[in-house]
């Protein structure tokens, strides 16, 4: 039977940082998983990883530490390499996009695309900043998200709640690098007219038919994908520019593209193409196998990537004509840590190579925890209790317990040797039917992208193995010579089950299974032996197992909490610069000291106090949404500042005539602002 081929994809994670679990569960582990599965079952398959080295992102890092780009992508390349290899990530190439055989096939397919009138270059205005004299990219600006008003979202996407954005969509737009409200100004790019793509995207999407041919199975797509695509394409798909004003990047190839480079979600995507192009290169095969004909390209990404790789890229890829689009786009939601948002800004996180650094001896103990708690269909969180909880309770004592009571009863009763199998019971029957259905099952889910149930499948397994030997106690029933046969029996039956974990487990637990099958001197690389009941004959040799999980002590999570919150950087956040007002605008306000004489609580408003300011011209009455944070006894005899000249207001019934100016921080704590010296109520501020 021919089997199906696949090319799978990682998100090429930017190179101006290092990697945390979120990155791991959300993206890299998943897609380990599923290639190293795929691979067990004899498909054709290409995993394909590299670093994303351009865009505003890694400018934006090298302006911050005072260094170049390629000293930044440099560092951080190897930093996210040297991760990966530890954690026996099984890529078949990890690449970079800085690459000269990357920058050459980026250039080639702008090329192609431009010469097929698939672009449209347009003359339009972009912000700009006149403090560094510079044209603002997508990473170089900020603002509110409006969608949901996220105050720190890029120009290209909210990364709070996943939205694809425009910078002329931010509200309150900041220029990143001076902090002022940038201007507009005319500049030319080459622009993805997407809104032609609409119709076809549709049907590919939901029904997933091209040209009315049957391409991919709708039913195996996450629902938040389908959701957030169908979502953007109902609102209506606009033009998007496909180049920037960037001096680092992929130079635009024709003429006019001057001082202009590729738009790091054109760039990058192509980064997939260039990476399989150096590894086919490498091993002497053809790039074009893994992205024409009848493959299976799947993309593993988080979901603040999923307008990219389900809409913009294949739209790329159509139109480019002749490769293939993706069968599946399995999008992870974001994973949480200990009760907040992992933040690289804040240092809330935990880092894949310091955790490699120490617990080397660890690796597998992560792997699966991140994936009992991946966040396949909704956000989850990773906290130290539960990493803990999950190795001492599941790896532990499940597995690690039924592996080693196995052997060691094994080595104790028969010297390491495999005891032959008598006649079965019900209860040895029905064991090895459920043992029949765990390979079927698992590979199901795994065809699903469920790996979360799928691993879960899998320590099924050996659930089953320990209430098997809970029900029979062969330890009790040694004890009695008339039940030898019987005890050979159980303990055959036990031993399959454990050489079947062996290669059940190889997809998410590569270490731990592979030293299950050192000590079981058997070794399989092929998921269809799973499905066998005899895999290890009486007599064979075996050996007792180490102790394959350790349990993790308090200590260690007390640590690891500690040295989270010791490390956390508090984040201050400021409202942008106002734009500029005129000098005779400034001078339109009354602002004076004035001294506070009494104060009460305005009735039924929590915010409210009613205040009487002696303000050195009259005593007025002065409404302020100071309550929550000042008491009437703590403000009476205050030297504050007034705003003197707005128009009288009713609030609450009362009329104000004025406002009390006061400093705001970035938790929300008001302060008076008051004269360092004892001036008199009445002095002008100015």
């Amino acid at each position: 039977m021919s089997k199906d081929k696949f090319t799978v994809t990682a998100a090429l994670p930017y190179a101006n940082g290092p990697l945390h679990l979120g990155h791991v569960a959300g993206v890299y582990l998943p897609s380990d998983i599923f290639v190293r599965f795929l691979r067990m079952n004899d498909h054709d398959v290409a995993f394909i990883c590299g670093s994303d080295e351009h865009g505003a992102a890694i400018t934006l890092r090298a302006k911050k530490e005072g260094t170049t780009p390629k000293e930044i992508v440099d560092k951080y390349n190897g930093i996210i390499g040297k991760a990966f290899n530890d954690f026996n990530i099984s890529f078949d190439i990890f690449h970079r996009t800085s690459a000269e055989i990357h920058h050459e096939t980026a250039q080639d397919f702008f090329k192609v695309l431009n010469d097929k009138d698939h672009f449209t270059k347009e003359t339009s205005e972009q912000y700009y900043d006149e403090e560094y004299n510079q044209f603002l990219a997508d990473r170089y600006i900020s603002g509110e998200c409006p969608k949901c008003q996220n105050p720190s979202a890029y120009g290209d996407q909210c990364e709070n709640c996943g939205s694809a954005l425009s910078p002329t969509e931010l509200i309150k737009p900041t220029s990143t690098l001076s902090g002022k409200t940038p201007v507009m100004k005319e500049t030319s790019h080459w622009y993805l007219p997407m809104e032609r793509h609409e119709e076809w995207l549709k049907d590919w999407i939901k029904e997933g038919k091209l040209d009315g041919v049957q391409q991919h199975d709708p039913a195996k797509w996450r629902n938040q994908v389908v959701g957030q695509c169908m979502s953007w394409i109902d609102g209506g798909l606009r033009p998007r520019a496909m180049t920037r004003d960037l001096d680092w990047g992929v130079k635009v190839p024709v003429d006019g593209g001057d001082g202009k480079v590729l738009y790091v979600w054109l760039d990058a995507p192509i980064g997939y193409i260039s990476a399989t192009k150096q590894w086919a290169a490498d091993k002497g095969k053809d790039w074009k196998d893994y992205w024409t004909g009848d493959r299976k390209l799947v993309h593993f990404i988080g979901k603040d990537n999923i307008v990219f790789h389900a809409i913009i890229f294949p739209i790329l890829l159509k139109a480019h004509e002749g490769l293939i689009l993706p069968d599946n786009v399995p999008a992870y939601e974001f994973l949480n840590l200990e009760g907040d948002k992992f933040s690289t800004s804040r240092n809330w996180a935990v880092w894949l190579h310091e955790y490699i650094e120490a617990y080397p001896e660890k690796i597998d103990e992560l792997k699966y925890v991140l994936t009992s708690i991946a966040p396949e269909t909704k956000d989850s969180e990773f906290t130290w209790k539960e990493y803990q909880t999950r190795i001492n309770s599941e790896l532990a004592d499940n597995l690690g317990n039924f592996v080693n009571r196995v052997t060691v009863l094994t080595q104790k009763y028969y010297d390491g040797a495999v005891p032959e199998r008598g006649e079965l019971t019900d209860l040895d029957k029905s064991v090895v039917t459920q043992m029949a259905e765990f390979s079927t099952k698992i590979s199901d889910l795994v065809y699903q992208y469920k790996l979360r149930d799928a691993q879960a499948e899998a320590m099924n397994l050996a659930r089953l193995g320990n209430k098997y030997l809970a029900e029979t106690e062969p330890w009790k029933m040694i004890k009695d010579p008339a039940n030898e046969k019987r005890v050979r029996t159980i303990m055959n039956i036990a031993m399959q089950i454990t050489a079947k974990l062996s290669i059940v487990l190889q997809p998410f637990l590569p270490s731990t299974a592979k030293k299950i099958s050192s000590a079981l001197n058997f070794v399989s690389k092929s998921w269809d032996d799973a499905s066998e009941f005899e895999l290890i004959p009486a007599g064979h040799s075996t050996s007792k197992t180490p102790i394959l999980f350790p349990k993790i002590e308090d200590s260690l999570v007390e640590a690891e909490v500690e040295k989270l919150n010791a490390s956390r950087v508090v984040e201050t956040v400021f409202e942008p610069q106002k734009k500029d007002a005129s000098f005779d605008e400034f001078t339109k306000m009354d602002i004076r000291l004035g001294k506070i004489l009494d104060a009460e609580k305005i009735k039924k408003a929590d915010k409210l106090l009613k205040l009487t300011v002696d303000t050195g011209l009259d005593k007025r009455t002065i409404v302020s949404g100071i309550a929550k944070h000042y008491s009437p006894e703590e403000v009476v005899g205050k030297t504050v500042t007034v705003l003197m000249n707005l128009p009288p207001r009713k609030i609450r019934g009362v009329e104000s005539n004025g406002m009390i100016l006061m400093a705001e921080n970035a938790e929300g704590e008001l302060s008076f602002i008051s004269p360092e010296k004892d001036f008199e109520a009445g002095s002008g501020i100015s």
